[in-house]
């Protein structure tokens, strides 16, 4: 799996101590949006990429006694969705692992296809953060997460 980092330890991007991984692609839709650069992620996308096993980050994320649950972020999950869709899977079908997986993504809900929805679905103990960042708004807290969100257009639901 090709990823940009791992934080084995996150307290802040889910109300449950997490692992967050950390995806390498991003089409830089926000920058694009708004005509110049306001992605807080930037300087993430000129960090080499590092590959790694699905298993060894499963068994990894599992033999932290602290985690809870998984967090996909760092550029663009559904930028590399085949890869997070073949994590999931093997963390469900493979381990029995049934913790929270959450996916943060900069997609607005319509512009994910449907089948790629239904696929998470599937996969249970999903949940999704919608919305990209837009700069100059109050951040406000979303329930479902659990934490402060950046934007007002920015929510949560559990698939």
């Amino acid at each position: 799996m090709r990823i940009k980092g791992i934080i084995d330890e996150d307290f802040v991007n889910y109300k449950k101590p997490s692992m967050t991984i950390m995806c390498p692609h991003c089409d830089f839709k926000c920058d694009k949006e708004f005509g110049k650069a306001i992605c807080q992620n930037s300087p993430l996308a000129k960090e080499p990429n590092i590959n790694l096993s699905v298993r060894k980050i499963i068994e990894r994320y599992l033999k932290n006694p602290i985690t809870e649950a998984i967090v996909f972020q760092g550029l663009e999950p559904f930028d590399s969705f085949s890869e997070v869709l073949y994590f999931l899977e093997v963390l469900r079908l493979n381990y029995g692992c049934t913790d929270d997986v959450v996916i943060y993504t900069g997609y607005k809900k319509e512009e994910i296809k449907k089948e790629r929805l239904k696929d998470l679905k599937i996969l249970d103990n999903v949940i999704i953060k919608y919305g990209r960042y837009v700069p100059g708004q109050e951040s406000h807290y979303d329930e479902v997460l659990g934490v402060q969100l950046a934007s007002n257009n920015q929510y949560a639901e559990r698939l």
